[in-house]
């Protein structure tokens, strides 16, 4: 009994002098590391891992080496693989830990709250991908080092290495569909086609990337839903990332309008409501005619913003600011269809009058910029050299 109560008062001794050496460290190292990042997340993140695995360790130290005069006994053998068991999980613990300050000093030198953020989304999106995987693969190899310790799986072990090959076979056929998941999720992280934060339409939703695992990504949507998808359908299903090279994008409103829309005003309100809001970002405001059929004349406004959000309000207000002139100031250009019985000679406003005089015509060269897409400034040149196609274009209908 004495020797029982020796062993276990050198055991807590020996745990107490650990934990006292691991907080003189930690001290130390936060006094020292206070201009330092990496000194700083090791403080904070390993400290707890460090206790636990410098105590056990001590603890197994001191029953191993007081109680050599029991080196046949039952329960010393039962103590010793106990503490071994807790060690190797304390040191998986510390690894993870160490690898996930790792990550973390890294991730401290891409900031993602900048406007031009692109690569910084993308490193995020490999490390985060990394540091679940190699956590995973931390928790199998702790989970089998900690069965090897039984010499009875020790002895399954020769046999189960025997039938690898059948295993693997059978394993890799029950798991086909995770494992699509998880080489699909390490595809997307590596490939750069989509990244934490980038904005997609998937499934007709719009939202941005909100978590990117290995076997599933999360979509916050516009409304503050969430579309859950597997990784694999962004491999095999088409989609649009509108954040794939920039955060600026372009949006359109349409509006179906009579043949009397003075065309030229409506571009000139579209210019003057874009020049007074701070959701426009200066580079692209264009109105044009897209369709002239069916009765009706289609007219498209052209808006650019810096990010998707504000692109949506941009927009909203497009349709609302245009709709609202067509109405008040043109009611002539409100979409109808014609009935005239008679003639055309009466004064209202929706019917036709001809014009005594026929409006003078812009010469080519005095084309307002705000009218063309593919050209009339910087952006739209660029935007021409790079759609380069045919002479006509195709139908899509065909």
């Amino acid at each position: 009994m004495q020797s029982y109560v020796g062993t276990a008062v050198a055991a807590i001794a020996a745990a107490a002098a650990a934990l006292l050496l691991v907080e003189v460290v930690h001290r130390v190292a936060r006094r020292l590391g206070r201009r330092s990042v990496l000194i700083t997340e090791l403080t904070e993140h390993s400290h707890r891992p460090f206790q636990v695995a410098a105590t056990v360790f001590a603890g197994q130290l001191a029953v191993r080496f007081g109680t050599l005069y029991a080196v046949g006994s039952p329960w010393r053998q039962v103590v010793l693989h106990v503490l071994v068991l807790a060690l190797i999980v304390a040191a998986a613990w510390l690894v993870a830990s160490l690898l996930v300050v790792i990550e973390d000093t890294a991730l401290a030198r891409f900031r993602v709250d900048v406007p031009n953020n692109r690569h910084a989304r993308r490193v995020r999106t490999q490390v985060v991908m990394l540091r679940r995987l190699t956590i995973a693969v931390i928790v199998i190899l702790t989970v089998g080092v900690m069965l090897m310790t039984f010499p009875a799986v020790r002895g399954i072990g020769a046999g189960v290495l025997t039938s690898a090959g059948v295993a693997a076979a059978v394993a890799a056929l029950a798991a086909q569909s995770l494992l699509g998941n998880v080489f699909a999720g390490l595809q997307l992280a590596f490939s750069d086609a989509v990244r934490l934060d980038d904005v997609v339409v998937v499934e007709g939703e719009w939202g941005r990337i909100e978590e990117l695992t290995l076997s599933y990504v999360v979509v916050q949507i516009w409304d503050d839903r969430r579309l859950i998808l597997p990784t694999s359908y962004f491999t095999r299903t088409p989609f649009q990332n509108w954040t794939r090279t920039e955060a600026a994008v372009l949006g359109t409103a349409e509006f179906d309008v009579d043949w009397a829309i003075p065309v030229q005003a409506m571009r000139e309100e579209l210019r003057r409501l874009c020049e007074s809001t701070e959701l426009w970002d200066g580079r692209v405001c264009v109105l044009q005619v897209t369709d002239a059929t069916g009765g009706m004349v289609k007219v498209r406004a052209l808006v650019s913003a810096a990010d998707a959000g504000s692109l949506w309000d941009l927009r909203c207000m497009v349709r609302e600011h245009l709709a609202a002139w067509v109405r008040d100031q043109r009611p002539a250009a409100l979409p109808r269809l014609r009935t005239e019985v008679g003639d055309a000679s009466g004064a209202l406003p929706w019917q036709a009058v001809r014009s005594r005089r026929p409006a003078p015509r812009l010469p080519d060269t005095d084309v307002p910029d705000d009218a063309r897409v593919f050209g009339g400034s910087d952006d739209g040149e660029a935007r021409s050299e790079v759609f380069v196609g045919p002479e006509e274009p195709v139908d899509a209908h065909r």
